[in-house]
């Protein structure tokens, strides 16, 4: 076997999972087609739950100072600050700059990216994938135990796997252009004109993205002939701006195409990110459940290969993250139906309006955009964060160091926090036979309470992905969680392999 896993498509997504799998200890490499990254970026930022787990890997920091935005739900305006948790997205991050970011860390920690290989086909048996390619040097071959599709909506991978990517047909189109030199006034969440809408905020310095939606513009069939005239007119044309005279360092087209793949996993083949889900873009959700995605089926995949996952574990990346793809694709339907109508929905907007100032109706759909209320089904429901991300608290640790929940799960393994409760003794003890898998932190929460006022568990037990397994009080037998999430202790391996030596000598 050559690979422990191989991943298709160098996007940010692909990069992510290449990062989680090769933390795990296994093996990895990506195969991305194109020679040199395309410096476009479609998306230009990331939701907060995405910032979370870029955090808790330790990436966050290196995008240096970040820009936090308000949000909105279909175009009505989300007042955040009257919120308990914290929902601010990151923006103003154009996608080429978090797949330079990403490239270079997985690259750090020893994933091979090979570019200009392209993903021909592939066969499959009971015990690894053999996937052939086009490469600078001809038609090649690579095996490994798994193959996973990070390849984007036309993925390859999810084409020759047979999975099917059912969903609505494009009813509406939409251009966008990057420009220097168009001096407009800003739009950040976009602006109601006759006609239709119109989006204008700052890209980076100097360069502003411009997004337009005219209620009579059909899909553009053909992108390579789409010409920046056409996207100025239009501009002109709903807004009365000329900008005519920028220079356009991009144009392009969308579509309100949506689709979610049938399933996740065919076999050995997976699928994350794009490959899985494409809709109407609308509040940087797109690229940011597949960092998800990344993160939820990373750890999975290497314990797999590693060979401690409990059984059945690679089965819950389908059923986890396909409801989320599910929400997904409703609820960026809903905002686009919301955003992109025309005077006939203003009533339901202004019923909106009022909606989002009573606090539960707020805080849900600001919970849908930025991704912190995923909650799984953990098997352990008895406390009410099982199944949740635990918030990025402050931890006084034993020690007097002072530390975060994110920093607690750089190294991506599963993390047993104790915070000074009677059965601490015996549940350390207990951990301690997953030791290779679990760290143990013992401390205590500052403050001890969430921002909602839910108190902080005495003893919590994350996933690597910083999802609750198991909490304390109320949340079951640790045992059972360590086993559900962690496989078999490493006393009962050892012990029956030694039996096992013992019986053939």
């Amino acid at each position: 076997m050559g690979k422990d896993v191989i991943v298709v498509g160098a996007g940010p997504v692909g990069l992510m999972l290449a990062g989680e799998i090769r933390l795990g200890g296994a093996d990895v490499v990506v195969f991305e087609k194109l020679p040199a990254p395309s410096g476009e970026s479609r998306g230009v930022g990331f939701t907060k739950r995405a910032a979370e787990v870029f955090d808790q890997r330790g990436l966050l920091a290196r995008f240096g100072e970040v820009e936090y935005a308000q949000g909105h739900f279909g175009g009505v305006r989300i007042d955040f600050s009257k919120l308990d948790d914290n929902h601010y997205s990151v923006r103003g991050i154009p996608q080429f700059r978090t797949e330079a970011l990403l490239e270079a860390w997985v690259r750090e920690i020893g994933v091979t990216v090979r570019r200009e290989h392209e993903v021909i086909g592939f066969r499959e048996s009971a015990d690894g994938v053999v996937v052939e390619y086009e490469g600078p040097d001809g038609r090649g071959e690579e095996s490994a135990s798994y193959l996973v599709g990070c390849d984007g909506a036309r993925s390859i991978v999810r084409k020759l796997a047979g999975i099917d990517f059912p969903g609505w047909e494009a009813t509406r189109g939409m251009y966008m252009a990057d420009l220097v030199g168009a001096n407009i006034r800003q739009r950040p969440i976009g602006e109601q004109v006759p006609g239709g809408m119109v989006m204008a905020f700052n890209l980076e310095d100097g360069v502003d993205r411009i997004v337009i939606h005219d209620e009579k513009l059909r899909p553009h069939e053909d992108k390579s002939k789409l010409t920046f005239a056409e996207i100025a007119d239009a501009w002109q044309r709903m807004t009365g701006e000329d900008v005519h005279g920028a220079e356009a360092r991009w144009v392009s087209s969308f579509t309100d195409t949506t689709r979610q793949a049938s399933e996740y996993r065919s076999g050995r083949v997976f699928l994350v990110g794009d490959a899985t889900h494409i809709h109407m873009p609308a509040g940087a959700q797109g690229m940011s459940v597949g960092v998800q995605d990344a993160a939820n089926l990373g750890w999975k995949l290497a314990a797999t290969v590693k060979g401690w996952a409990p059984e059945g574990l690679l089965d819950t990346f389908q059923s986890e993250r396909h409801p989320v793809g599910e929400g997904l694709m409703r609820n960026t339907r809903a905002q686009t139906r919301l955003y992109l109508s025309g005077e006939e929905m203003e009533p339901l907007r202004a019923v909106m309006r009022e909606l989002v100032e009573i606090p539960e109706v707020a805080r849900h759909l600001a919970g849908l955009v930025s991704g912190i209320d995923v909650r799984y089904d953990t098997g352990a429901p008895g406390h009410p964060l099982a199944g949740l991300r635990l918030p990025d608290h402050e931890l006084e640790r034993a020690d007097g160091v002072r530390t975060r929940v994110a920093e607690l799960l750089h190294a991506a393994r599963g993390v047993l926090v104790l915070t000074g409760g009677e059965g601490d003794a015996e549940l350390k003890e207990l951990a301690g036979a997953w030791s290779d898998r679990v760290d143990v932190v013992e401390g205590c929460w500052d403050p001890e309470l969430t921002p909602g006022g839910l108190r902080l568990p005495e003893a919590v037990l994350l996933r690597p992905d910083g999802h609750v397994a198991w909490a304390a009080p109320d949340g079951g037998s640790l045992r059972a969680a360590l086993e559900a999430w962690f496989g078999t202790a490493r006393e009962t391996v050892e012990s029956a392999a030694g039996a096992q030596r013992g019986a053939v000598l």
